[in-house]
């Protein structure tokens, strides 16, 4: 796969590759990709891939090409309730689940081209250690406390319920399914006493409530540094920056981080006696932290190297998260971070909104929407990148069906720049046998060979602008003007008629239409990688830096395996979309 630099794509738990990671990148600003962790019980399906996967990857690839230092980190959650659900569901360890799921999310990036430099686990010592570590350092610097709280409890069962086995009506909204940590109808977090009528998710039953002693976090003392820290931020997308400013100026309240389980991160104390362990909210995010180091480790060969992301004031962090992990990620974490001391905070935290499928989010719980491995049977992986970042949800819930799919990759992606670069190649290699021609350059030629070329350039310009605000589909449609500009260059001047009668004429459209490609190619190769791939085969030229290269005359361009893409039947996805 295409990769800018000494970077490779890295998709194992723990890899031991010897291969450069991204501390070898020579210069530029290191620039942390930190990327939601996904719960490791179902395969993802698209909502998840345009809500945070593929920004991520379209970000963090322009980032290299453009020279940063990128280190791009997540892993599988390994502690989330819904693991421990389903696993009592199917009568199996919750291990089991994590083991079946892990290896598919692996797989999916890899076809899929999600670059991560380390997708690891929580279920490392690794992450265990780290979590400890930040747990220790914030116990010692006053901000975890212990006190007796109230916990819900079911008689039917006998055991204490985890936030996630509470569910009932949000306060808020009326949502009637919302969860005791979160509702997902409107976002708001919660704590399972708020909801109205709560019930057992194990059993039904009505909850009791027990007192039970627990370690908290304790973010009433975090909330002034906080609230001016966001007051600072700027260029943040309206609805984080006003949803996280309205959390804290609403008050914070102190939240418990352990619960009443045998299955998460253990406490490095035993102060509160058996059975407890740090809850997956608190340690989750630790994972970005614990991945970096995990990275610097076992992939750089340098333990201390995760430092350059994490105490550098010349860094930069971006988290992509879905909307319903902002407080966590604008709050909770940067108030973990503040307290720590010496760390990093966010530069941006450019989350999305949903995708709807119908009018209804895209859920793996509620089966809407199908699986990545679904669609890729069908589509080619730059097909569904193309799709999806059409219509990432930047600022609001973005709609998607499967004919919108196949009508972007056949109408836009296929239409404009695949039929341009297979239409240029084939004339080319009609007319020229396949040799670019020896012709003056663009600049050289002049009028609308020299304009052309320009508009290229500022396209490209343009594109790269956008991608640094994480402005993903506007430059993503910057880069495809460009290639409209192109094709009607070719349509003034009719190369496959002027060859009959002034063959230079036709030399000279054809040769400047290849340097347009090559830079075009440039400005989508982050959303675009596996075409991209066969495109520098063909030009000769790297398409890993963020710069449009001239690819020399006398260049034999092959192109005997045909089109970029493949053009889909109006019925390719026509099957009944999936229950569970």
């Amino acid at each position: 796969m295409l990769l800018p630099g000494n970077v490779k794509h890295v998709t194992a738990q723990i890899n031991s590759s010897s291969s450069p990671g991204a501390g070898d990148v020579p210069g530029g600003r290191p620039t942390l990709v930190a990327v939601a962790w996904p719960y490791a019980n179902g395969a993802p399906h698209l909502g998840h891939i345009a809500g945070a996967y593929l920004p991520a990857d379209i970000f963090a690839r322009y980032q290299r090409m453009a020279g940063r230092r990128v280190l791009m980190v997540s892993g599988s959650d390994a502690h989330g309730t819904p693991i421990t659900v389903r696993a009592e569901e199917e009568g199996i360890t919750p291990q089991q689940v994590v083991d079946r799921y892990h290896p598919i999310f692996l797989d999916i990036w890899e076809r899929l081209g999600i670059s991560f430099d380390l997708f690891t686990s929580t279920r490392t010592d690794n992450h265990t250690a780290v979590t400890q570590d930040v747990f220790t350092r914030l116990r010692a610097a006053g901000y975890i406390s212990v006190q007796e709280t109230t916990q819900f409890y079911d008689p039917q069962a006998g055991r204490f319920l985890p936030d996630r086995y509470v569910v009932g009506t949000c306060p808020h909204c009326a949502y009637p399914s919302a969860r005791g940590d979160q509702c997902e109808n409107c976002g708001r977090t919660l704590d399972p006493d708020q909801l109205i009528e709560p019930r057992s998710k194990m059993t039904g039953a009505v909850p009791e409530q027990r007192r039970t002693s627990h370690f908290f976090l304790d973010l009433s003392k975090l909330e002034e540094p906080l609230l001016a820290w966001l007051e600072t931020r700027t260029g943040w997308r309206r609805h984080v920056i006003n949803w996280s400013l309205q959390f804290v100026k609403d008050g914070l309240h102190d939240r418990a981080i352990t619960r009443d389980l045998d299955w998460g991160v253990p406490l490095p104390t035993d102060e509160l006696g058996p059975g407890k362990r740090i809850y997956v909210w608190f340690e989750a995010v630790i994972g970005y932290l614990s991945a970096s180091k995990e990275w610097a480790a076992t992939i750089a060969g340098a333990p201390e190297a995760w430092r350059d992301w994490w105490e550098n004031p010349d860094a930069a962090a971006y988290y992509f998260v879905g909307k319903d992990n902002i407080p966590f990620h604008t709050v909770i974490w940067p108030a973990m971070l503040l307290g720590y001391g010496g760390l990093d905070l966010p530069t941006d935290v450019p989350a999305n909104q949903y995708v709807t499928f119908g009018g209804a989010k895209a859920s793996k719980s509620a089966g809407i929407g199908r699986s990545v491995p679904e669609y890729l049977e069908v589509l080619q992986p730059d097909a569904l990148r193309y799709a999806l970042a059409t219509v990432l949800p930047e600022q609001n819930d973005t709609e998607i069906s499967d004919g919108d799919i196949i009508r972007r990759v056949n109408d836009e992606l296929i239409a404009n720049w695949g039929n341009l670069v297979n239409r240029v190649m084939a004339q080319i290699n009609k007319f020229f046998d396949g040799v670019l021609p020896d012709v003056p350059s663009p600049e050289e030629l002049g009028g609308s060979h020299a304009e052309l070329l320009a508009k290229v350039d500022e396209g490209l310009a343009r594109t790269a602008e956008l991608l640094e605000k994480v402005e993903l589909r506007a430059a993503l449609r910057a880069a495809m003007e460009a290639s409209g500009e192109v094709n009607q260059y070719l349509y003034r001047e009719e190369p496959w008629k002027t060859v009959k009668v002034d063959r230079d004429a036709a030399a000279r459209s054809l040769a400047t239409s290849i340097q347009a490609i090559a830079g075009i190619a440039v400005a989508l190769a982050p959303f675009l990688p596996f075409s991209t791939e066969r495109l520098q085969d063909v030009l000769g030229v790297d398409l890993t830096v963020w710069r449009r290269q001239e690819v020399p005359a006398g260049r034999r361009l092959d192109w005997s395996a045909g089109g970029l893409f493949i053009k889909l039947d109006p019925k390719a996805l026509d099957r009944p979309e999936p229950t569970a």
